[in-house]
């Protein structure tokens, strides 16, 4: 567990983050998921936050457990990396559906969006969002560039948004679930919420 110190006005969020893999969870080399997720957090959000990693093999019943664990120990919002392409070992899209009380399409629908930007191979991707009791669980992609790339969207020569990264719904779909009120940085990634939903400067 590890926190980062940001102004006392923010909401206080508790995070889980998960990388599975079955090789750097045995530690034939070393996992990069649970620092590129914790980078980008703390470099998007103002809030301070307590983050709750772990590092765990392509176990289906392993990585359900462990989400389950995490929305009990208050993680508002669960982000994994990882286990989520067609390979035989690749089950953490399942994993996470056996844990859902809604699913959340949208999200994985946006995220192959942005990397089909990239590679005709994202089709192969099978990132799903979830939400269990108040917390929102999303697959993310196993490599540190495509994590940010899906979290922050892809921008335009002159800096102005050309697609979408999920993101930018995640502090409101919080807000409807009866989660803390995430204000993010908007020079990496600007929250959208409705005029309704905006919280008074503090």
């Amino acid at each position: 567990m590890s926190e980062t110190t940001t102004p006392p006005s923010a909401d206080p969020v508790r995070i889980g983050i998960v990388s599975i893999s079955d090789r750097a969870s045995t530690g034939v080399y070393e996992d990069k998921g649970l620092p590129a997720l914790q980078d980008w957090l703390t470099r998007a959000l103002r809030n301070p936050i307590t983050f709750e990693p772990r590092l765990i093999p392509d176990e289906q019943a392993r990585i359900s457990a462990t989400l389950i664990e995490l929305v009990h120990a208050g993680c508002s919002l669960v982000l994994t990396t990882g286990g989520t392409g067609p390979a035989l070992r690749d089950v953490t899209p399942e994993a996470t559906l056996a844990v859902a009380h809604k699913e959340m399409p949208g999200f994985g629908e946006q995220m192959r969006q942005i990397s089909l930007a990239f590679v005709p191979t994202a089709i192969l991707s099978r990132q799903v969002a979830v939400i269990r009791s108040q917390s929102l669980i999303i697959n993310l992609p196993g490599q540190p560039k495509a994590i940010a790339e899906t979290l922050e969207g892809l921008k335009n020569a002159d800096g102005t948004q050309r697609i979408n990264g999920i993101f930018a719904a995640v502090p409101y779909c919080i807000d409807l679930i009866g989660g803390p009120y995430l204000e993010t940085h908007d020079e990496v990634c600007k929250a959208f919420r409705p005029k309704s939903a905006v919280r008074p400067a503090r």
